[in-house]
């Protein structure tokens, strides 16, 4: 289990982000528009999970803005942003934002998701919801990076997960 802070406060993961090697665990989200994806749907591009709490904090709405902008630039990658928000909230936030370049997600039907990820808290004032971390998965499936932020009010390392691509 991973032991990410909030605010300097340790808070504990269900368990650990998938490592460099491993196969990603499928799953199923929903989209703004209410239709599901998987992963599976995927298969064939590369693909970063930017995993985050909600998109209504600062620091996730940030990383949603900053992989749009940079994932326009990556040829053959799909970056999925994946929260427990509804999807309305998500739909909300592109549609004001004019994200267009990435696909948004929410696992509010999907229990097992931040189990199989690591990325569940599983204490703390946002238990139950996801930590942030992001997961670069190869075209076959396989992780390729991951990186589970030390501090949840932080941004991820978006150079080392695009360098990883």
């Amino acid at each position: 289990m991973a032991q990410p802070t909030l605010k300097g406060s340790t808070v504990t993961t269900y368990g650990d982000l998938p490592a460099k090697g491993d196969d990603a665990p499928d799953f199923t989200a929903v989209k703004a528009d209410m239709s599901e994806i998987s992963l599976a749907d995927y298969k064939g591009s590369k693909v970063v999970l930017n995993i985050f709490p909600s998109v209504d904090t600062p620091t996730c709405a940030t990383s949603v803005r900053k992989f749009n902008e940079k994932a326009a630039q990556q040829a053959g990658t799909k970056v999925i942003c994946i929260s427990a928000d509804l999807p309305f909230a998500i739909g909300r936030f592109c549609g004001a934002e004019g994200i267009s370049n990435v696909v948004v997600a929410s696992i509010f039907r999907n229990g097992n998701f931040g189990r199989d990820y690591g990325v569940l808290m599983t204490d703390g004032p946002l238990k139950g919801i996801l930590s942030r971390a992001i997961v670069v998965i190869d075209e076959e499936g396989r992780v390729l990076h991951s990186e589970q932020v030390a501090e949840i009010a932080n941004e991820p390392d978006y150079e080392a997960a695009l360098a990883a691509l």
